[in-house]
């Protein structure tokens, strides 16, 4: 009889409590843990199925105290139709070639990195990236993952996105695009990119990470339907009746949320 090492227990921790970069006024903290070792890429896909997210050779969590606003979404593939507005997103966007590129940082997509940093997210912790971290964001993971980008016709890159493979499906992790093409809705674009390569290679999902009704900057991932949130620990069909409206903020916020 051969030897079967014993598996190496896998540890959970609790972050300090920080602001949340999503609803202002709130608290943030996470549960993480390491994706380490011959089991990362089994590990990564149940975690996900968990709704966690990855960043470097970390998985995350949110568990913040008295709110559950971040709600994990993924694209049910085989069933998705886009709605006028996707479809014209798509269009605008003909031109556009795609291509799946190995995890290698290049000074081409870091300038562009940067760029999207400065216009959007100035005051954010990624907009003080140097070119070292941005490597280590792309190329220091344990698991299966590519760089998306997409190039125009004179070959220019505008617009790019980290991806990882998982056994169900692909799963988004950062994106960022020119942003002086802001009205060519590059962003999204990019999710119905990913959406009809996971379609083509036969996977049923394409993990959007949180949805954030009560944010500006993540309420748009509930446009890509039919989709499915995670509820209680089980994946169900996002419908009408998540949503209520809330007049003094115009805003769509789940049933879900506390």
């Amino acid at each position: 009889m051969s030897y079967k090492p014993p598996r190496r227990p896998q540890f959970f921790y609790t972050t300090a409590p920080l602001p949340c970069p999503y609803v202002g006024g709130r608290i943030e903290r996470k549960v993480v843990t390491e994706i380490t070792g011959p089991g990362s890429e089994e590990l990564h896909d149940r975690l996900s199925r968990a709704g966690f997210r990855r960043s470097h050779n970390i998985a995350y969590a949110p568990v913040c105290p008295d709110c559950n606003a971040c709600i994990p979404i993924r694209v049910r593939v085989a069933d998705f139709e886009p709605d006028r507005t996707l479809r014209r997103i798509r269009k605008a966007n003909e031109g556009l070639e795609g291509f799946e590129a190995p995890p290698r940082a290049t000074a081409e997509q870091f300038q562009l990195f940067q760029r999207y940093q400065r216009a959007r997210h100035r005051d954010g912790d990624m907009a003080a990236m140097s070119f070292y971290d941005y490597r280590a964001m792309v190329e220091d993971t344990p698991i299966e993952t590519f760089i998306a980008e997409f190039r125009d016709g004179g070959d220019r890159l505008l617009a790019a996105g980290l991806t990882d493979r998982l056994g169900d499906g692909l799963s988004a992790v950062y994106s960022y695009f020119a942003p002086e093409l802001r009205q060519r809705s590059l962003g999204t674009y990019t999710i119905l990119w990913l959406i009809e390569r996971a379609r083509q290679a036969g996977l049923p999902y394409v993990y959007l990470g949180y949805w954030v009704p009560e944010s500006s900057k993540m309420a748009y991932k509930a446009r890509f339907r039919p989709s499915e949130i995670l509820v209680g620990g089980s994946w169900r069909t996002l419908t009408e009746a998540d949503f209520v409206h809330r007049p003094a903020a115009g805003a769509l916020v789940p049933q879900t949320a506390g």
